[in-house]
């Protein structure tokens, strides 16, 4: 994942962009509600008890913590590669490990790991990035759930910055498909006014060993 994650800006404007000629449709998937109420309590009865980290990264050669935490729970064998930093897999709460066999059930996309990124306010963000780590196994989709605060989802095409923005609520679903992470970046901007917590899960499927020695 290639990304600014030094984030000093002001507020952005939320208002969308007509789409521009020659750009086809964001290759996204928006299922708003997808988790019930019952659902979104047993993972937020867990969240507190995860082991998130604020991990380090160097930024135009400053070191800096990300403007969020984190953990990531995957299968054995799942390393996952973030910035320079190789992080290894934490067994999977049974929250999660729920939700993930209710995705290959329902949406038949099969997935061995979840990024859990915890914004604490909107004073916390993601920056511009595709996810395109080499380990994620080519052309398979990438699942983000979405929990607690309302915050904006913003997607930009690489060549022609076209932007467009998603106003995600707890229990919303996106499905990022092939070729998003190629052609697309997406972020989490800043948002002063928001004062609550969001969670956000990115489920994704792995090369098992990727990282590990042959």
């Amino acid at each position: 994942m290639k990304q600014i994650d030094l984030d000093l800006s002001i507020e952005e404007q939320t208002e969308d962009v007509s789409l521009m000629d020659g750009i086809s449709t964001v290759p996204l998937t928006y299922i708003k509600g997808f988790l019930s109420e019952v659902e979104q309590q047993q993972i937020f009865s867990e969240v507190d008890c995860y082991p998130f980290d604020r991990p380090i990264i160097t930024i135009y050669g400053k070191q800096h913590p990300i403007p969020r935490s984190q953990v990531w729970f995957a299968d054995k064998g799942c390393e996952y590669q973030y910035s320079s930093l190789l992080i290894s897999p934490k067994p999977w709460p049974s929250a999660l490990s729920l939700l993930r066999q209710r995705i290959s059930n329902e949406l038949q996309l099969q997935t061995n790991g979840v990024l859990v990124n915890r914004y604490e306010n909107g004073t916390e963000s993601m920056g511009w990035h595709s996810d395109d780590e080499a380990e994620i196994v080519a052309d398979t989709e990438i699942v983000s759930v979405s929990l607690g605060a309302k915050r904006t989802f913003a997607v930009r095409h690489k060549q022609s910055k076209f932007t467009q923005h998603y106003e995600l609520e707890s229990g919303d679903l996106l499905i990022m498909h092939k070729g998003m992470q190629a052609q697309w970046q997406h972020s989490v901007p800043k948002r002063l006014r928001v004062k609550d917590c969001r969670i956000n899960l990115t489920f994704r499927q792995l090369v098992v060993g990727y990282h590990q020695p042959s």
